[in-house]
């Protein structure tokens, strides 16, 4: 490229373990930092180039065909800074799995833009997705109606996640009949994935069902990848107590495909003292700001109105690829400004055609009857930890037949209507539901809809008495 230096370096064995940018800055006497690239190789190389601007600020727009998969099963999500092709991939076909995947970066960093062109690329190559969106559907908005599950709430979440799991576990049992060792897509299962955005919030210490949700989750990552059953979550953090308590998912996760956006120092940390980032490795600071000089100004000298606009949006290291120590962004996803109401431009990606998979109910699909089976199949770190949430409870119980609900939360949610009832109507309903010969007490009933309102399966009441179910993936 025409006013580029660069400089080739040899490095000693095993790399460069520290890596100061401002001070390699300074040494090339380069103001904006973001005009200097430090890269790594293996063969006891660095490269360092300067460019006369960061060669990743002008981006263009995404398109559909950026995001339809191909023969290798990946898509391109955006550039490295030297014009590589930024690619993620939802699709191995040379050992017919699935992927897991993880998304980390600070707020305003961009994971759900990138989640969108996820979920866009999924749809437009025939790829059923359940989507939970755990920011109360604001994350990826325009999700709703292109995919087969979009739920909002917790509790959902682990319905889809149990289905999912019952998915992948029906899957092996048929393919193991057919002696198929790996999956073919759309033979007869179509390629299927669960993505659940803002993770963190159903992973994090005291979330209600965070035992459950790391356990299955885990168990995506184990069984389903190699029955076409993948994994995606996209958090603010990679840190082990974010993530669930779990080594084993935080190990799993870091052999799929991991992407880092601009992340907080306190986030880098966690990063590397979990392993999802080698001890020493050298990443280039994502700045909040990229071009702003630093200097002191003259008391005649006026800063330009946009000097503190954030505009590293998109910047990321995609850590698990090829290049993990090389900066890439992704293309423009939708709309620069904020709108009114659903972007236009992320619509027309997703384009008219209903999703892959409408019509799954796929939270209906599991019984706690057959998930507990699941468990105690598994090596004893089921969802009933020593710190199980009451979904885990619910689970390990297994009071009665599986084919309908089993305990007072979940006849609670069955007779509900939208529009709430009160306690004493309640009881009335309960008692004729036909799932236990005894009345229910109110001190148990009252009990019982304090605990679920913790847990946000219900909304709190809006007046004396009313109990009225939490909003779901369906109201508007």
């Amino acid at each position: 490229m025409k006013d580029v230096r660069e400089y080739v370096l040899r490095t000693p064995p095993g790399g460069v373990k520290r890596y100061d940018h401002d001070a390699l800055c300074d040494l090339l006497e380069v103001e904006d930092r973001s005009r200097v690239i430090f890269e790594q190789g293996v063969a006891r190389e660095a490269i360092v180039r300067i460019y006369p601007a960061n060669p990743l600020m002008n981006m263009r727009e995404i398109s559909a065909d950026d995001l339809l998969m191909d023969e290798r099963g990946r898509i391109t999500l955006g550039t490295y800074y030297d014009g590589a092709p930024l690619r993620f991939r939802l699709f191995d076909p040379k050992t017919g799995n699935a992927q897991r995947g993880a998304i980390f970066g600070t707020t305003g960093a961009g994971k759900s833009r990138l989640g969108q062109a996820i979920l866009v690329a999924c749809k437009r190559s025939g790829i059923v997705v359940h989507l939970a969106d755990l920011k109360e559907g604001q994350s990826v908005p325009e999700a709703k109606g292109q995919v087969a599950t979009r739920v909002t709430s917790q509790y959902e979440t682990i319905l889809m996640l149990r289905g999912l799991v019952a998915e992948a576990h029906r899957r092996m049992k048929d393919y193991g009949k057919l002696g198929r060792s790996g999956f073919v897509i759309g033979d007869p299962d179509p390629l299927t994935y669960g993505i659940v955005d803002e993770a963190n919030r159903l992973l994090e210490q005291k979330a209600p069902f965070r035992d459950e949700a790391a356990w299955l989750i885990k168990e995506l990552g184990r069984t389903g990848r190699s029955v076409g059953v993948g994994i995606i979550i996209l958090a603010q953090a990679g840190h082990l107590d974010e993530l669930g308590g779990s080594d084993t998912l935080r190990a799993m996760l870091k052999e799929g495909e991991v992407i880092l956006l601009r992340w907080s120092s306190e986030m880098m940390q966690q990063l590397v003292g979990d392993g999802l980032i080698p001890r020493g490795e050298a990443l280039q600071p994502i700045q909040k700001v990229v071009g702003q000089v630093r200097r002191v100004r003259r008391y005649h000298e006026v800063a330009p109105d946009d000097e503190d606009d954030v505009n590293s949006q998109g910047m990321l290291y995609h850590l698990t690829g090829s290049r993990p120590t090389s900066m890439a962004r992704t293309y423009i996803v939708g709309s620069v400004a904020p709108c009114p109401g659903y972007d236009p431009l992320i619509l027309d990606l997703y384009g008219d055609q209903p999703p892959p998979g409408e019509g799954i109910n796929l939270m209906a699909y599991v019984s706690d009857k057959e998930l507990k089976a699941l468990a105690d199949s598994d090596d004893g770190e089921g969802p009933t930890g020593p710190a199980g949430s009451a979904a885990a409870t619910a689970v390990a119980a297994d009071p009665g037949p599986s084919t309908a609900p089993k305990s007072l939360a979940e006849r609670i949610l069955a007779v509900l209507p939208p529009e709430g009832m009160t306690a004493p109507d309640l009881m009335v309903k309960l008692d004729a539901d036909g799932h236990s010969p005894r009345p229910v007490r109110r001190g148990t009933l009252n009990t019982t809809i304090s605990t679920m309102r913790k847990e946000n399966r219900l909304a709190r009441p809006d007046g004396t008495g009313l109990v009225r179910p939490a909003p779901t993936a369906t109201d508007d």
